[in-house]
């Protein structure tokens, strides 16, 4: 098969169900929600540790008698006495026992994360084998993430041995040559350099076809990377053509990031390319080595036009999401009370600090740009509701823990406010909108863990967990619809309408 009718049959393949394939492309947005769960348990130890044997106390006090504000200059001699007159108060927070509590939680946030994205990996390519097969994809992404996450953790950590493989040898040879004569030394730089990118483009070719080659040869990971070898000695030419469009993918990506990081749209770029751009490349080399095994049968294109599709969604996303809320109305009394109830601890918590630390929604609103602030908005929204759902299959507590924190650092914002009715007037007419899609984000993720447990223990088919997906996908779009409106109205009318009056 051609690049031309390989790329075609991966967009028909997107195009066709989106919604059996892209949630777990949502779920790789997830990951760092799921994973910090190690660092936060972590810190809620050491809060625990300094409560209890007295440091946190005993540090309130200190800084009670200690002047605070920094000092009103850029002075770096003025800044560093300042911190260095803090140093005392803050030392009995720095326990042995805390910062042991804080390297655990650390690691086991890199632990968790590099697990987790073998995890979602498996699973994102068994669903886009199965979508190419005419399967359902998010069945048979379920069956991936616990059949194949080892093997998916296996190919990765060999992509890595390999690169490093190559860099100590060339390492090794160019100091070798240096110690014998420095002319031989820069000759044994140069050939070093040009080998050693062959070398890097050839393993980085190999390992990008080695996940295809997982799931269509139902293959370990040493049996993928010869499948993977295999093709690309076989078809240099496609795999050749498969790295181009990937690097170009890419750069077109960052250049958009940058582009539009000045006009606040950085996190809609990132958005696009975990739910557009990843599955588009998955199956654009699974479409190729599939079609070298004769193993896969793509789509034809749809005959709905794109924008019919997209209109369609969006009205499907909003009725999911309205027959989600009304028939879920004990998962959104939770998550309102974890939202309030650690805004009420944040606020709280920073007592000690008020009138000493302020924040301001009038200096925060300097600068403001209507059209560039709302963009920003919607991404970071709508990318903290699409994480804070999908994060709830990993058993609920990444789902509440994220309403949690939201609700921790509000009510630590408004507590250090040094004019709360500016800033209640600031948040009240997008908050209307914006805080209960937040809401609803978290009461999804809540029932996305409950199926997930019951999956786990059999008390719900994989199809059923399917059907959750599926339908979480639809409830995104709905929340996604909300959250729009809220960032226009964020942008363009809550930082002016209430100046006049206050």
């Amino acid at each position: 098969m051609d690049l031309s009718s390989a790329v075609t049959a991966a967009a028909s393949t997107l195009r066709r169900r989106p919604a059996d394939l892209i949630p777990f492309y949502l779920l790789g947005t997830a990951v760092p929600v799921i994973a910090r769960i190690g660092l936060f348990t972590a810190l809620a130890g050491v809060y625990l540790h300094l409560e209890l044997t007295g440091r946190l106390a005993a540090a309130r006090e200190s800084l009670a008698r200690l002047d605070l504000t920094p000092p009103d200059t850029q002075d770096p001699e003025a800044l560093q006495a300042w911190g260095e007159s803090l140093a005392p108060a803050l030392e009995p927070l720095a326990s042995p026992t805390a910062l042991a509590l804080v390297l655990a939680g650390t690691l086991a946030t890199a632990a968790i994360a590099v697990l987790t994205y073998a995890a979602v990996s498996a699973g994102q390519m068994s669903a886009v084998v199965a979508r190419l097969r005419s399967a359902r994809g998010l069945t048979a992404g379920i069956a991936g993430v616990r059949d194949r996450w080892l093997t998916f953790l296996g190919i990765y950590v060999a992509e890595l041995l390999c690169w490093l493989g190559v860099l100590l040898l060339g390492g090794i040879a160019v100091g070798a040559a240096f110690a014998v004569d420095p002319f031989l030394g820069a000759a044994a730089a140069l050939v070093a350099l040009l080998v050693g990118f062959v070398a890097l483009l050839l393993v980085r070719a190999v390992f990008a076809f080695a996940p295809a080659a997982v799931v269509v040869d139902d293959a370990g990971a040493v049996g993928a990377v010869e499948g993977a070898g295999g093709f690309v000695r076989s078809n240099p030419a496609d795999a050749a053509a498969y790295l181009v469009v990937a690097v170009g993918v890419l750069v077109a990506i960052s250049s958009a990031a940058s582009a539009l990081a000045f006009l606040g749209g950085g996190a809609i770029v990132a958005l696009v390319s975990a739910v557009a751009a990843a599955p588009a490349l998955d199956l654009l080399k699974t479409v190729l080595y599939g079609d070298y095994r004769g193993a896969v049968d793509p789509h034809d294109p749809p005959e709905a036009s794109l924008r019919a599709q997209l209109s369609g969604g969006v009205r499907r996303g909003w009725r999911e999401m309205t027959a989600f809320v009304r028939g879920s109305p004990g998962l959104h009394v939770l998550a309102v009370a974890v939202g309030v109830g650690f805004g009420a601890l944040g606020w709280l918590a920073v007592d000690p600090f008020v009138g000493a630390l302020t924040t301001s929604i009038e200096g925060r609103l300097v600068g403001h740009v209507p059209p560039v602030a709302a963009l920003n908005f919607f991404g970071n929204n709508w990318t903290v509701a699409i994480a804070t759902s999908l994060a709830g299959v990993a058993l609920v507590v990444p789902a509440l823990s994220s309403i949690a924190f939201n609700g921790l650092a509000l009510g630590a914002t408004a507590a250090l406010e040094e004019n709360l009715a500016a800033l209640a007037a600031f948040v009240v007419p997008h908050g209307i909108l914006e805080i209960p899609a937040l809401f609803v984000s978290g009461a999804l993720g809540v029932r996305l863990g409950i199926v997930s447990w019951r999956t786990l223990r059999g008390r719900r088919s994989r199809a059923e967990f399917a059907d959750a997906l599926e339908t979480a996908f639809w409830v995104l779009v709905g929340v996604g619809v909300l959250i729009a409106v809220a960032a226009f109205i964020e942008g363009f009318v809550s930082p002016y309408y209430w100046r006049p009056f206050l």
